[in-house]
């Protein structure tokens, strides 16, 4: 049987409910602040003082102003699948948040019973009665907490952080794809240029081999001769299909973060046109607090994991709530429409712990330590923030100067190869002196091909160590 409540309770009830919602609601738990974190005053490897501008403030496209790249990296924008999943970890964690925000309002649901029959549900003179027949029963029901001790504003707390969390996980994953695509870029092109180099290096080898054959036949030389160069040649030779299997894998690479099948790339300039930036200010070094997604995401997670333990000394208070329902009952089904059938009931509810053998002590514990995990992961993740921008700034300088001695060393080899090949045809000098000449200059061209790869290489490093992009839009990383 339903009890209408009389008016008096009802106002009692409606007077306790305002009262809760007048009052201040207080949010248990610590607030959130920042650790302290001891960031260098400038970065170490960066020339002069600290400045405010930074690399990472350009948009992507104009690190390396490279029509060919900006279109790749464009498709990999588009298409990579690793991009496409941690967008839609966004949206998981978006419908998460969702999910808690519709905790501060009052859960509305409905139930419809409607029968035919005798004597059913209800045990009442009235239904026993020789007339009685069928019972419907009509309710609509209201439940809501009031956020007293602020267990639910703390749940919103972490579920937004988590959002945010992922949704700067996706921005460093799209830093992450554009930078991977330039490295691949730049070192098919350094592939390519060592190739040529290798190709350059046998002929060179074919042309001694020529020589030594032709003063054998001319009873100048000796077998002897004519075996070591067709042995170095034979070495170099093979380094052609080693570096052409290189390339073809590098293209793999490219394809597949481009989200496309196994096939050649297309390129229109060599290495060596591809200009490299002068300026590459590395900006303060605190700004990588506020600009490298994975700092942020980290600082995100441990801004959740500080809500987790509100949520958890929220358990030890009661909760306080509203319950009430409004509807039709009815027996016989003749009478749905009288006054009487009505039932409504507003009342309050009250629950909380007693005792639970220490469980909600350990919930709170566990937060607590959960908390120092993510304290620990965000101090480490701007650490390790700080030594990547200190490497790539350490080794662009360094390369530099590797670069200047390099070139040294080639200009000095290719004029020993030119004057050991004069020597020998004059008989002047042995042919030792002319295989020994060409062994030590084609090692050093590929030393410099490679330190030019890492010259190109080292400032996507630094542009992704800098969080660069991190003032671009959704739509701005995917220029027009």
């Amino acid at each position: 049987m339903i009890r209408r409540v009389s008016t008096t309770n009802a106002r009692r009830v409606l007077t306790f409910l305002l009262l809760i919602l007048l009052l201040p609601g207080c949010k248990v738990g610590p607030n959130y602040r920042r650790p302290g974190v001891n960031a260098p005053v400038a970065q170490r490897g960066q020339s002069g003082p600290p400045e405010r501008a930074s690399l990472a403030d350009l948009p992507w496209w104009e690190v390396f102003q490279d029509k060919v790249l900006k279109e790749l990296v464009k498709r990999a924008l588009g298409n990579n699948q690793d991009l496409a999943g941690a967008i839609a970890r966004v949206e998981q964690a978006r419908a998460v948040a969702a999910q808690a925000r519709a905790e501060y309002f009052p859960a509305i649901n409905y139930l419809s019973i409607t029968s035919y029959g005798h004597n059913q549900f209800i045990n009442s003179p009235a239904s026993n009665s020789p007339g009685a027949q069928g019972f419907f029963l009509g309710i609509a029901s209201v439940a809501w907490e009031a956020d007293v001790w602020g267990r639910i504003r703390r749940t919103n707390e972490g579920a937004r952080a988590q959002f945010l969390a992922t949704e700067e996980a996706r921005r460093g994953v799209m830093l992450t794809l554009v930078s991977d695509v330039s490295q691949a870029y730049f070192e098919l092109l350094g592939l390519r240029l060592q190739l040529d180099i290798a190709v350059e290096t046998t002929k060179s080898y074919t042309a001694t081999l020529k020589l030594f054959t032709e003063r054998l036949q001319g009873g100048l030389g000796n077998g002897l001769q004519t075996s070591r160069a067709a042995t170095e040649l034979a070495i170099a030779s093979a380094t052609i299909p080693e570096f052409e299997r290189l390339i073809a894998l590098k293209e793999n690479q490219i394809n597949l973060l481009l989200g496309r099948n196994p096939g050649p790339i297309e390129t229109k300039v060599d290495l060596l046109k591809e200009t490299v930036p002068l300026d590459v200010p590395a900006g303060l070094p605190s700004a990588l607090l506020e600009r490298r997604p994975d700092v942020v995401s980290a600082e995100q997670r441990l801004r959740y994991a500080n809500a987790r333990i509100g949520v958890a000394k929220s358990a030890y208070f009661p909760q306080i709530g509203l319950t009430t329902f409004f509807g039709k009952l009815s027996t016989p089904l003749a009478n749905l429409s009288s006054g009487n059938s009505n039932a409504w009931s507003v009342g309050t509810s009250v629950a909380g712990p007693i005792f639970q053998g220490g469980a909600l002590k350990a919930q709170t514990r566990q937060a607590i330590a959960f908390w120092e995990e993510a304290k620990a992961l965000y101090l480490q993740t701007a650490l390790n923030a700080f030594r990547d921008v200190s490497d790539a700034l350490i080794s662009r300088e360094k390369n530099d100067v590797i670069r200047a001695e390099q070139i040294r060393a080639v200009q000095s080899g290719e004029q020993a190869v030119r004057l050991s090949l004069l020597r020998y045809i004059e008989g002047l000098s042995s042919y030792n002196e002319v295989l020994e000449a060409q062994q030590r200059l084609f090692p050093t061209q590929f030393a410099l091909a490679q330190t030019e790869i890492n010259r190109r290489l080292v400032i996507v490093q630094l542009y992704r160590a800098l969080g660069g992009g991190w003032n671009l839009t959704d739509p701005q990383w995917i220029p027009k």
